[in-house]
């Protein structure tokens, strides 16, 4: 009976343990499946490729979407983290949404209409032809934390005083390099003054005294011919430097004002390789090339309110903060990136003119470079590397004459040269013709 009961007393043992170990195991799983499910959720998005994300974002949502800001959509770094913790949504929801929106809002899902009514009932564009993993990508892209904004350092900070200093130096080693060639000059002569005098006392020659030396000053004006040579030098010199100077009256070449809205062509021409007769348009059809209107610079800025950190610590580095030029053509053009909207309140902005020729002068962009061919750089210089705008050529008469009378005539493809050039070529015996050989160099042409 004592064995029974010791038996017994094992067996129950033996099963409560089993029980205990079956229940502590279901427990570690629980856990581990929570904190395995919690891991994946939080790396959820970060299972695709940021740097694809990146230019997958810039190329199909930067329009309407910016990562930390309101705009024609709302702001999406961390979405999909942001939808799972406030409204319960999973990616599923993301991948319907993008590929095909009207059709979540039709469906009657809460959180579709209330984002379609939030933004004015503008319906985001499908992308059905988004795969999976481009849109695991994108995802990634906007789970990553906002980068601080860039500052320069001590070297790209003070660049511009460095490369002053350093040039400033080399002209004081220069000058004060002659400064000891002159020193050491004066030194020589005064030695071998004293060595020729000391040789002369040890050979006992007697060294001429010169008592009556007259004034250099007075020698020159008793010397008849040396004081007309100097006349005609100094009248020949002023002539020179009087026509030189009443020649550069109206040539504003270098000229480079400060305008009100600071534009760096390096960046919009330059980096961004926006070809000029966007914002110059008129240039192609017309007598100027136009100043563009504040509309043209929103088609981009609309969604362009900041630059790249790294273009922005450029900017601070020249003495340039390229983001508070940004919000002056807000204010400008009267325009609240807050609410993304015209707010109706514009005011003009005063743009000072660089490039002006005199009444008297006739000039087309159209006949330049519609007709011609020529690239604006012909005019106006490396415009593609100029953070601040300025006039390149002189833009005279001899400037302007002297290019027509190099310049060959682009004919090829070029309707408008088909049978001048054909007559012409016979005359003047030659297969390509120069525009002064065109007749641009009669005076109507330019004079009227």
């Amino acid at each position: 009976m004592k064995k029974s009961y010791q038996r017994l007393e094992v067996n129950l043992t033996n099963n409560m343990k089993q029980v205990i170990h079956r229940r502590l195991g279901e427990n570690i799983l629980r856990f581990g499946l929570v904190i395995l499910l919690a891991f994946t959720t939080s790396l959820s998005a970060q299972d695709g490729d940021p740097a694809k994300g990146k230019s997958l974002f810039n190329t199909n949502c930067a329009a309407c979407h910016h990562l930390d800001k309101k705009m024609t959509g709302p702001a999406l770094r961390h979405v999909e983290q942001r939808l799972a913790d406030d409204k319960g949504l999973d990616r599923d929801w993301i991948y319907a949404w993008i590929r095909n929106s009207p059709a979540m809002i039709k469906s009657g899902d809460a959180y579709a209409n209330e984002v379609f009514n939030e933004y004015g009932g503008a319906a985001m564009t499908p992308f059905p032809q988004l795969s999976d993993e481009d849109l695991n990508n994108i995802l990634a892209y906007t789970a990553q934390e906002k980068p601080a904004p860039a500052t320069p350092g001590p070297e790209t900070a003070g660049g511009g005083q460095a490369t002053t200093a350093s040039g400033g130096i080399s002209n004081e080693l220069i000058l004060g390099a002659l400064a000891i060639l002159f020193v050491l000059l004066a030194a020589g002569l005064y030695l071998v003054n004293k060595t020729l005098r000391r040789f002369a006392a040890a050979q006992d020659i007697d060294l001429p005294e010169v008592t009556d030396r007259k004034p250099l000053w007075k020698v020159f004006v008793e010397n008849q011919f040396l004081m007309l040579v100097t006349a005609i030098f100094f009248l020949l010199a002023s002539a020179y430097f009087a026509f030189g100077y009443f020649m550069q009256i109206g040539i504003d070449q270098g000229y480079q004002p400060v305008q009100p809205i600071h534009f760096s062509h390096k960046i919009h021409a330059g980096d961004n390789s926006i070809d000029c007769k966007y914002c110059h348009s008129s240039a192609r059809v017309s007598k100027t090339s136009g100043i563009p209107s504040l509309n043209v610079c929103m088609n981009c800025h609309k969604t362009i309110s900041e630059v790249a950190p790294e273009t922005q610590a450029e900017g601070v580095a020249i003495g340039q903060d390229y983001n508070a030029e940004i919000q002056e053509l807000y204010v400008a053009v009267g325009w609240s990136d807050a609410d993304q909207r015209y707010t109706g309140e514009s005011k003009p902005v005063k743009w000072v003119r660089i490039h002006n020729l005199p009444d008297f002068v006739y000039f087309n962009h159209a006949q330049h470079v519609s007709v011609g061919g020529q690239e604006c750089q012909t005019c106006h210089g490396p415009v593609e590397e100029m953070e601040v705008l300025y006039q390149h050529a002189p833009l005279t008469m001899g400037w302007c004459v002297e290019c027509h009378r190099t310049t060959n005539v682009n004919v090829a493809d070029n309707a408008y040269y088909e049978k001048i050039h054909e007559e012409l070529s016979k005359k003047y015996g030659v297969e390509q013709l120069t525009v002064a050989e065109m007749g641009g160099l009669e005076c109507g042409k330019c004079h009227y």
